[in-house]
């Protein structure tokens, strides 16, 4: 259902399975057969929907044969702008559960895991209606992961799978050369697996129909802000980005700005962004991501450099702890946007946030200060007048309803 919203019902197994039949599974490990799945696939040329938008059947290749492979479902959305995953997780479980059961059979892998955040689920209730039918021919459990930001980064959660703490690692080794207790682990978002369920039942071409040539398929995105029907939209890739907020039934007021890709994404100007076709080629050349896959409306009457002060104290709040990059300059580079927002001759202070963004980037164990960098460098960039104006000693008055949304409101004000 391309340029809808997704709708809110949860699918039960016996609907889901007259709607998509049973599982084609290949014999787990028969000479040749797995290959088929992965690379139909890689025809299809699908790419993680979990923010770095690597080729799915590259992953899937690299852990094939190896010995005792394990199978996680990253469901663990800590992007508080996302609620795509949630909201597949919710709705069509069963869709994600076939595609992590088809990956495994397709990489030899008799163990899946489930990881998200929150407790009883509707992936809990799925697990055992699935059990309770006899369906998979694998183990699935669901692990609840803690709701930090950097849990759900790659490492982490193979971390945290494994017994020890949710702390990203620096890599090599990679999860599919030493992953969850030691195994080769295949770690893919709960949407690219949906793909995956999709693409084994109706096929590459199938999947090609919507989309581009350099980008096919579609995506959920979370489209939010200053819209009239703020939710989680499937979308094609190519789609404007204007045509994506009409979908989500147009702007409520004037818009200064749009944030593509959530918090580890970028700032751009309302008149760049709008143009914009949803290709990661495209939004790149812009200098954004679609990353998490958020899509944000700022209103002319909010502050951007104060809504990107937030952010940006909760993200540094969000480190792990363990790199200098981290603990050190993300709560220096927070500190300096806050002493901008607050107003006055702050000159020094511009110069400086701009070599402290410069010395995090690229370094510590996981991309943390490399998202929290750009996103803070594209504010900087896109709210460029209204940081002019808090220097002339005329901040913008303090919002009553912060735009971005942040877990219990942490970020500060």
């Amino acid at each position: 259902m391309v340029g809808g919203p997704v709708p809110a019902r949860p699918m039960p197994l016996a609907e889901h399975l007259e709607r998509h039949g049973g599982l084609l599974l290949q014999g787990f490990g028969g000479e040749g057969a797995p290959m088929m799945l992965i690379d139909a696939v890689e025809r299809a040329g699908l790419t993680g929907h979990g923010g770095a938008g690597f080729p799915t059947a590259r992953k899937m290749r690299a852990v094939a044969g190896r010995r005792r492979p394990v199978v996680v479902v990253n469901a663990a959305e800590g992007e508080p702008a996302s609620h795509k995953d949630a909201l597949l997780m919710r709705i069509r479980p069963h869709l994600v559960l076939d595609g992590a059961v088809l990956a495994a059979d397709a990489v030899g892998a008799r163990e899946v895991i489930v990881a998200l955040h929150g407790g009883p689920s509707s992936a809990h209730a799925a697990v055992a209606e699935r059990a309770a039918a006899g369906l998979d021919p694998v183990s699935i459990k669901v692990v609840q992961v803690p709701k930090e930001y950097v849990a759900s980064e790659e490492s982490a959660l193979v971390r945290f799978l494994s017994g020890a703490p949710a702390l990203p690692t620096f890599t090599p080794p990679r999860p599919y050369e030493r992953g969850v207790n030691g195994r080769s682990t295949l770690v893919q978002n709960a949407e690219t697996l949906a793909h995956v369920a999709l693409i084994a039942r109706y096929g590459d071409q199938w999947f090609r129909s919507v989309g581009t040539p350099e980008a096919p398929g579609s995506l959920l995105v979370t489209v939010a802000g200053a819209v009239h029907q703020p939710g989680v939209y499937e979308l094609a890739f190519g789609t404007p980005l204007k045509t994506a907020f009409e979908t989500a039934g147009g702007f409520t007021e004037p818009v200064q700005a749009v944030l593509v890709g959530g918090y580890f994404g970028a700032w751009l100007p309302a008149e760049t962004a709008l143009g914009l076709p949803l290709t990661p080629a495209d939004l790149k050349a812009a200098g954004a991501a679609i990353g998490a896959g958020v899509l944000l409306a700022l209103p002319a009457s909010a502050c951007g450099l104060a809504e990107s002060q937030r952010v940006a104290t909760w993200l540094a709040n969000q480190s792990a702890g363990q790199c200098g990059p981290c603990t050190l300059g993300l709560p220096a580079i927070a500190d300096d946007l806050a002493v901008l927002n607050r107003g006055g001759k702050t000159t020094n202070v511009r110069h400086r946030l701009d070599r402290r963004l410069s010395l995090v980037e690229g370094r510590g164990a996981c991309h943390h200060p490399d998202g929290t960098a750009r996103f803070v460098a594209s504010a900087l960039q896109t709210f460029a007048q209204d940081l002019a104006r808090h220097q002339r000693g005329n901040p913008c008055p303090p919002a009553r309803h912060p735009m971005l949304p942040l877990p219990d409101d942490a970020g500060g004000s």
